[in-house]
């Protein structure tokens, strides 16, 4: 018997048992720009790393994790309300998203972000009842009591280095009888906000919020992450389930990504899983191209702005650099109002995220 399975085979098993894919969308008329956290922070500090920081259950995970890989090690210390759960990073994905819009539109930005609170419900495709106003205060919490510590070596020194996600917030509420939120104000870590400066962003697709499952978020994160703009990528059962940092055994995460593969579902990428080797392959669905249409900016870079970084990435080919840039530029919609300082400040961060090639 052959154990490769197509998707119309899972799909033809699981269709009467499994929910709809998809959470309705609850306010269809709103345009959303979505940016990634998870890839914004992480994807330099965490690249090697098997596991994320935000939990997957809706349960209340108060142990703490810990992390190695090549001598780094990363360690993540929940408060008793709990680790910051997958769901509790919509918040942040709005901030940045606002930081996002105004670097766009050559506005100044700060750490501190005002959050209209029935606009981030409708932005994060949730409902507007009072439990889902109550929902934002204990996101809040578990966002500003989520601790990482990380050690980072240079040479024969040391340094560590500790953190959190957000340092503080503020809640407004309307006194009555419904006590509804009015608005929040959330200052972001420097940790968080000199990733964003640094344009470390990616693009997500405004169906993530319709996603239905933690472990389907986690899986389109990771997909998104390494299949990026490539026509396919590839990867084991067992990494991938330490990548997504779920819980579960083998057998039942194994049957997630059967039914996941069965629905083909994911925005941005079809999943497909071949059960005799254990591999699941992500297909580019056309949505995620290498560079944009029509660039923000596609004007030329005099040699003095190439002279300067090389000066701040040596070592570093300034073309492919620029190319990055342009891309990058692309993909996040924005025309500089300086494109030579901006290129400039591009090239410096991209060095002091690498190093040499």
């Amino acid at each position: 018997m052959d154990t490769k399975t197509t998707n119309l085979d899972l799909f033809t098993q699981t269709e009467e048992k499994a929910p709809l894919p998809l959470i309705p969308d609850r306010h269809p008329q709103h345009d959303l720009f979505i940016c990634d956290v998870a890839d914004a922070v992480l994807k330099d500090m965490m690249a090697h790393m098997e596991h994320p920081f935000y939990s997957l259950s809706k349960k209340p995970e108060t142990n703490v994790r810990r992390y190695e890989h090549n001598g780094n090690w990363i360690e993540i210390t929940p408060s008793v309300k709990g680790l910051a759960t997958i769901y509790d990073k919509d918040i942040l994905i709005y901030c940045i998203s606002q930081i996002m819009a105004k670097l766009k539109n050559n506005e100044p930005v700060s750490p501190r972000v005002r959050i209209n609170s029935r606009d981030l419900l409708i932005f994060t495709n949730r409902g507007t009842s009072g439990r889902d106003y109550m929902a934002l205060v204990e996101a809040l919490d578990r966002l500003e009591g989520t601790r990482i510590r990380t050690n980072i070596r240079s040479g024969d020194e040391e340094q560590m280095d500790g953190f959190g996600l957000i340092d503080a917030s503020s809640i407004r509420r309307k006194h009555g009888l419904d006590g509804r939120l009015l608005w929040c104000e959330v200052k972001l870590s420097d940790w968080v906000f000199n990733a964003i400066r640094s344009m470390e962003v990616l693009t997500l697709h405004r169906d993530y919020f319709r996603l239905r499952k933690p472990i389907e978020r986690r899986v389109y994160e990771i997909a998104r992450k390494h299949c990026g703009s490539q026509d396919s990528w590839k990867i084991g059962l067992p990494t991938l389930l330490k990548k997504t940092g779920s819980q579960s055994p083998l057998k039942r995460f194994r049957q997630m990504i059967r039914d996941l593969a069965a629905y083909d579902h994911l925005p941005d990428y079809s999943v497909s899983f071949d059960l005799e080797t254990d591999m699941v392959t992500f297909r580019n669905r056309g949505s995620m191209t290498e560079t944009p249409a029509s660039p923000p900016w596609d004007g030329r870079l005099d040699s003095d702005a190439h002279h300067d970084a090389r000066t701040v990435a040596p070592g570093w080919d300034v073309y492919v650099l620029e190319h990055e840039w342009r891309v990058w530029l692309g993909d996040n919609e924005i025309e500089p109002k300086h494109p030579a300082k901006h290129f400039i400040k591009f090239c410096k961060s991209w060095y002091e995220k690498r190093g040499r090639p």
